[in-house]
């Protein structure tokens, strides 16, 4: 007699084509086996971040893309790392100086993440620095010039020396460095020329430091004609020229510029009294946090840029020298009379429905449903409802 349904599902012997419940899934092809209890199958926070970065440096290098928008991701990607070494990299150093060594989620203590960052980190800064290369002798072909002191016209020195005169120069604090002198407080993301200067009477050697102000461009515009090319200089490059109005009687001998990142990482407590106060103090010490990392240019010379590591701190992992300082803000060549080297601007379009109804959302809605696509259809609709 043939065995019933019943029978069938309740006997021991596996039914064909059935999948044992403690049998192992199907592993696709490649994919290594790991335990589920090992840190491997876990991917390191910042790493990933990293990789995520250089995912948007990439798309500088992308040729579908306009120039001045390629620039933009560059200063994008350098924007990110500087807020990335303020607060994930201070964070792991914090850990180091406090000496905790829990383990990440992947298996790593916080000196071996640093390490880990360090590497991958060097290596995108190097390919941030190509970019910036090739990104500029793309810019000059397009006729967007970073001109250099030997390119100026007579014209165009003429129309600096009053533009300094007036807006730079007065704004500028020369500070030399000798043992009535100590060295300064340089602010977070503050740049600094660092300045070798000789005094020509007597041959005496004197250090300097020029803390740039944030308030003035870092690439000076000069006048040009209309439809013709557009003409910047960085700011350092306009300083140099008109040293000696800052130091009369002295001889350059060394330049360079550095830029600092400070520990700005900040701890909220959820149960403060006053939270304005609170925040308040928390941003004024994130400008004053211990320095973590330097970005020096490699015209400094190497005693010059010795000397200042050793005041603020710093061992040879947290310098880093770079043919171009600052590369966020390369946005400020981003010129809006030059859209052909932008993206199109895309406007969005209001709901026609809503526009039906007289604008009304409600009665627009209570007629029928309404799904929204964004970035196609204006986001107004959403403040407006």
């Amino acid at each position: 007699m043939a065995k019933s349904q019943l029978d069938v599902k309740n006997s021991a012997e596996p039914v064909s084509g059935s999948l044992a419940l403690d049998a192992p899934a199907p592993r696709e092809p490649g994919v290594p086996d790991i335990d589920p209890e090992s840190p491997e199958r876990f991917v390191n926070r910042e790493l990933s971040w990293l990789a995520f970065n250089r995912r948007v440096l990439e798309e500088a290098g992308n040729t579908h893309h306009p120039l001045l928008e390629r620039l933009r991701f560059l200063s994008i990607s350098a924007s990110n790392l500087d807020e990335f070494y303020m607060v994930r990299v201070a964070g792991l150093k914090g850990m180091v100086t406090a000496g905790i060594a829990t383990l990440s989620d992947d298996g790593l203590t916080p000196a071996q993440q640093i390490a880990g960052v360090d590497k991958e980190a060097g290596a995108l800064i190097a390919d941030q620095q190509l970019a910036w290369t090739s990104l500029r002798r793309g810019l000059r072909e397009a006729g967007v010039l970073v001109l250099e002191p030997d390119e100026l016209t007579e014209a165009d020195m003429l129309w600096l020396d009053k533009d300094f005169r007036q807006s730079i120069y007065p704004v500028l604090t020369p500070l030399a460095l000798d043992p009535a002198h100590p060295f300064p407080f340089i602010p977070n993301l503050g740049f600094t020329l660092a300045l070798q200067l000789q005094r020509k009477k007597d041959g005496k050697a004197v250090t300097a430091l020029l803390p740039v102000p944030a308030l003035l461009q870092r690439f000076v515009r000069l006048p040009g004609e209309a439809r013709g090319p557009v003409r910047f200089i960085a700011l350092e490059r306009v300083i140099e020229i008109f040293l000696h109005l800052l130091f009369p009687g002295y001889k350059l001998m060394g330049s360079g510029q550095f830029r600092i990142i400070r520990d700005s990482d900040v701890e909220v407590e959820e149960e403060a009294e006053d939270l304005v106060r609170l925040f308040e103090t928390l941003l004024k010490r994130r400008r004053r946090g211990s320095v973590i990392h330097m970005f020096c240019s490699e015209s400094m010379p190497l005693d010059l840029r010795n000397f200042i590591a050793s005041q603020l701190a710093l061992k040879a992992p947290d310098i880093v020298i770079v043919e171009q300082v600052g590369l966020s803000d390369t946005r400020q060549l981003i010129v809006d009379e030059r859209p052909d080297l932008q993206f199109k601007p895309y406007i969005a379009r209001f709901p026609e429905r809503i526009r039906d109804h007289g604008g009304d959302c409600f009665a627009a809605i209570r007629a029928k449903d309404i799904l929204v696509h964004h970035p196609f259809e204006s986001f107004d609709v959403v403040v407006q409802f």
